[in-house]
């Protein structure tokens, strides 16, 4: 029996167990996914192995810290230095990115969008912006401080703080700060979400199973948005394919997976 888990701070919300869990009990997969709960991010390699993991997922805020975590890093994670999935590997803990790509999945019924504000400058930012680069978007940032501007500036990011934000128009607005998980706060400023708000066409929020102040705000004016439970379910594919191996179909894990957001 294999044993896979989720790393975060908080980590008692994630739907990652059920998500997992659904695949390998309907798909005969000899394996079982939990959470644990992590406080200190250097750690998380020691809890790693010392629980006997074949893989894990990271979350808010240790993404950074695990790709720091790791014997080798594959993939898109190796550009951005962000990892949200690990695997391992024969005593090697080999780290990936599932995130962007679960997001590009998510946004795809948005239909062709040109231009994007990220809002937050953490993990999940710089995984997004990336990707999001590499497909041709121009991408905005706006941080509270300019202290963690300075890698999306090397990616050709236009960036503000609260301080100095110009406002443009965006096609789409996406959250990436743990603003409204555990609380009832706005991911910057009133003053400067609503002018925000009033100058994009779709709204994105990473956090899922909750109605963010920031998306009740963006419904109020009628915006169409969505929270993260799509990307959690692309990413979520992606990283079941890892754990597995591949041995799996791919079509079959996402059915499985679907099904336990009816949970």
């Amino acid at each position: 029996m294999k044993l896979f888990a989720i790393f975060g701070d908080p980590v008692a919300h994630s739907r990652s167990p059920l998500m997992h869990n659904s695949v390998f009990k309907n798909l005969n997969y000899k394996a079982c996914y939990t959470r644990v709960h992590l406080t200190d991010g250097s750690k998380l390699r020691e809890t790693f192995f010392a629980l006997g993991l074949s893989g894990a997922n990271v979350t808010v805020p240790h993404k950074e810290a695990a790709y720091k975590a790791c014997d080798e890093v594959r993939g898109f994670a190796k550009k951005v230095g962000v990892v949200n999935t690990l695997v391992n590997e024969n005593g090697k803990l080999i780290g990936y990115n599932t995130d962007a790509d679960g997001f590009m999945f998510a946004i795809k019924e948005f239909g062709d969008i040109k231009n994007i504000l990220v809002l937050g400058a953490g993990g999940t930012a710089k995984a997004l912006s990336a990707r999001f680069i590499d497909a041709g978007i121009k991408v905005s940032v706006l941080n509270r401080s300019k202290e963690r501007l300075a890698y999306f500036r090397e990616l050709g990011c236009e960036c503000f703080s609260w301080e100095d934000f110009k406002l443009k128009k965006y096609d789409l607005v996406v959250n990436t700060t743990s603003a409204g998980l555990k609380d009832e706060e706005l991911p910057a400023p009133l003053t400067l979400i609503e002018e925000i708000l009033y100058n994009t066409s779709f709204v994105a929020d990473a956090i899922y199973g909750k109605v963010t102040p920031f998306l009740k705000l963006s419904q109020s004016k009628n915006i169409t948005c969505k929270d993260g439970a799509d990307m959690l379910l692309g990413q979520g594919v992606l990283a079941n394919e890892l754990f597995v191996n591949y041995e799996l179909k791919t079509d079959d894990i996402k059915t499985h997976m679907s099904k336990s957001f009816e949970i």
